[in-house]
């Protein structure tokens, strides 16, 4: 039976979480403070860049997808509420709840208000084990109602992939339910009963941890493989054939073998550095993590090291920045490896000359100048001195680099097919 779902935050999680909802058959209406995204929203069309999204809004607005300003009247004319705010990393690790707080103080404010009709909050966001218990439930109960009698509430982590969310959404690997009663546990599970895949029921605290032990885990991975990667350098050997023969081992899997410059984007680095941060408050030093941060802070100054290296110091030399993402087929930045990148060229002088297939936009927020942006790869490549490819877009594995002055590619990526006529190097 088709549930009323109101839907908290239309960022990233909160987006693809309504309209896949809405894909499902139930009757979605996402929240968000900024009229320009809910317009876009109500238009068909995202606000973000991810591969399906556009399609799925486009099929479902207007007939079991909305988009509102209108907090109060989402949450009282829905039966489960979702809360998908963002919880941004602070300087010391620690995550910032007033995104989150603000939505509960009102949802509590809203419960005090409604009839008895059992409502279901439905925490998505990340939040370290001990939040929802400890922060939100109080919030929530500040209503005069209490959480597990009046209405319920679960801890429902997401584990969507960047680029392929809309395909992660559909083909869960599993689905992981926290809740603090049965009722409002089977209430949401019924939600997603038409997808094919394990579901496992916990309280909210392991819901809580299952989320960051799992970011954790594909983070340590690829920091491990970067190390490998790092001494194959040295070694003069294949990392990628090295990944694909232990990833033969069923017990390690060939998933997160990918070596490059470090890991980025919304989630391995918040959750990594809110992990450890919460260790510590609970008094253990999580000696692991902390160097899986340090092996991937390190990794983009490998890259250009080896440029450095070629071109003999970057001052005044054109400088052809390929891939802004932190990966292939989204438009994020956040915590992109081309960041420390840039940030370093234009301390030392180089004019840098920046291409991304949908991500110069995020970047001029973070680099209102000082940066030049081209529209295509080919544009960026003329004249250069050097290219260095940080991005693995599928375009840039069969690029001219005829138009180059010096023609010195540094692959961060290892995807360069035709590598002669080239001054060629790879970061492994």
């Amino acid at each position: 039976m088709p549930k009323n779902i109101s839907v908290i935050g239309a960022g990233y999680v909160g987006l693809i979480t309504g309209a896949g909802l809405a894909e499902e058959g139930h009757n979605v209406v996402c929240v968000d403070i900024v009229k320009e995204t809910v317009d876009t929203i109500n238009s068909g069309r995202s606000h973000i860049y991810e591969k399906g999204l556009n399609r799925l809004l486009g099929k479902n607005m207007g007939k079991r997808l909305k988009a509102t300003t209108d907090f109060k009247n989402a949450v009282q004319d829905s039966d489960i509420s979702f809360i998908c705010v963002g919880t941004p990393s602070g300087n010391d690790g620690s995550i910032d709840l007033k995104y989150i707080e603000d939505v509960s103080r009102n949802i509590g404010e809203i419960l005090s208000k409604s009839e008895k009709k059992y409502h279901v909050v439905v925490i998505k966001s990340t939040v370290v084990p001990g939040t929802t218990e400890e922060f939100i439930i109080p919030l929530l109960e500040s209503s005069g109602k209490k959480a597990g009698r009046d209405f319920g509430v679960v801890m429902n982590p997401e584990f969507l992939r960047e680029g392929i969310a809309i395909e992660d959404f559909f083909n869960p690997d599993r689905i992981v339910i926290g809740s603090i009663d049965t009722k409002s546990g089977d209430l949401v599970e019924e939600l997603y009963s038409r997808l094919e895949c394990p579901v496992l029921r916990t309280d909210l605290k392991t819901a809580e941890m299952i989320k960051y032990a799992s970011n954790s885990f594909l983070a340590t991975k690829l920091s491990f493989i970067n190390e490998i990667g790092n001494i194959c350098k040295e070694l003069d050997i294949d990392v990628d054939c090295i990944a694909k023969g232990i990833g033969m081992d069923h017990r390690i899997s060939p998933h997160f073998l990918k070596a490059g410059p470090g890991f980025g984007g919304s989630c391995l680095p918040k959750d990594v550095r809110a992990l450890i941060y919460r260790a510590r408050e609970a008094g253990y030093n999580p000696e692991l993590l902390n160097t899986v941060l340090d092996i991937n802070r390190e990794q983009p100054m490998r890259l250009l090291n080896i440029a450095r290296e070629k071109i003999k110091g970057f001052d005044k030399k054109r400088v052809a920045v390929l891939g802004l993402a932190f990966k292939p087929d989204t438009d994020d930045m956040r915590d992109s490896p081309s960041i420390p990148i840039i940030n370093e060229l234009l301390k030392e002088n180089a004019v840098v000359i920046a291409y991304d297939p949908k991500a110069e936009k995020n970047s001029r927020k973070i680099f209102d100048q000082g940066i030049l942006y081209s529209d295509s790869a080919k544009d960026a490549l003329k004249d250069a001195d050097i290219a260095i490819i940080v991005t693995d877009w599928a375009e840039f594995s069969d690029l001219d680099f005829s138009g180059m002055k010096q023609k010195i590619v540094i692959d961060g990526r290892n995807i360069v097919k035709d590598r002669e006529g080239i001054v060629y190097e790879g970061l492994y």
